[in-house]
């Protein structure tokens, strides 16, 4: 208010100046703009696996139709029955579920461990083995096959489910991840739990691990999908049939002219099978999955 103003005058609001309003009717085209672009980006980057679920259920008539045909006029799981005839599928999904668990499992457990020996404990030598976990990362998993087969070799576990699942018990990923995740905990919490008379061990079960159960939705997800999608490693570590993983079983069926006969159908629906349990997986901790992304590596 003015100092002319007269004594008991209502102040009145100052008038927008024109134009001021306009900035959000700008920014909606931007937005507008951008939610197309990802639109089309999830479009394009979903339209494979959209065909491989359609084309599961598809007729061979479908499938080789030219144009192509997206949703089939006919649904029919004449493709699943004959792949479950011509390829033993339960006993590889079983071999995969197996494998893929124990994996995940251990990850959890052992990353966990030295993850909160990284981040919480002082010893000597802590920055050292930091430094090998962060190395570790660098090198080309590929480069590891030839030491790994000739290891698992001597300990004549070849064709074992320990062969399969002991050289990936613990990632320099997941020893990362939970590394940087734990570093976010108050370290008054754990003075305190000390104080009060707490082991270690006590504090890493009942305190830490309840706390980072994002990072391990987390880690659950990378480690599973890695070790259900792993084709080299059971492809050299396996000379028994009977232990294949299921990716490894279905590209033996596809390459194999007496079993799969050029039937497409089959393998789509072999793909979508081996698909199926990972998305669920992630469906089920997505909530989880993406709290430890945004919280991971925050101090």
């Amino acid at each position: 208010m003015s100092a002319t103003s007269a004594p008991g005058a209502v102040p009145t609001a100052p008038a927008k100046k024109p134009g001021g309003g306009g900035r959000t009717g700008r920014r909606a085209p931007k937005r507008v703009l951008v939610y197309v672009l990802l639109s089309l980006g999830l479009l394009v980057m979903s339209a494979p696996f959209l065909w491989m679920a359609l084309s599961a259920f598809k007729t061979q008539t479908e499938l080789t139709a030219s144009p192509p045909v997206w949703i089939p006029t006919e649904w029919t799981l004449e493709n699943f029955r004959q792949l479950l005839d011509k390829l033993d599928l339960p006993l590889y999904f079983m071999n995969s579920v197996i494998v893929a668990v124990l994996v995940t499992v251990s990850n959890l457990v052992f990353c966990s461990m030295l993850g909160y020996a990284l981040a919480k404990l002082n010893f000597a030598g802590r920055n050292k083995i930091f430094g090998l976990v962060l190395g570790a990362l660098m090198v080309p998993g590929n480069l590891m096959l030839l030491p790994l087969f000739v290891l698992m070799s001597k300990l004549h576990l070849i064709d074992s489910y320990a062969g399969l699942v002991l050289p990936f018990a613990a990632g320099a990923f997941g020893v990362f991840l939970m590394r940087q995740f734990m570093q976010s905990i108050p370290d008054e919490l754990l003075e305190a739990a000390r104080m009060d008379g707490a082991g270690e061990w006590y504090i890493f079960w009942r305190i830490v691990m309840p706390l980072v159960k994002p990072a391990l939705a987390t880690l659950s997800i990378f480690t599973f999908l890695g070790s259900w999608n792993n084709f080299v490693w059971p492809l050299i570590a396996t000379n028994d049939p009977d232990k294949y993983t299921l990716p490894v079983a279905l590209a033996t069926f596809a390459t194999d002219p007496n079993k799969a006969g050029g039937s497409n159908g089959m393998l789509m629906a072999g793909s979508l099978l081996v698909v199926l349990p990972v998305l669920v997986l992630f469906i089920a901790l997505q909530r989880h999955f993406t709290q430890g992304i945004a919280t991971a590596g925050m101090k």
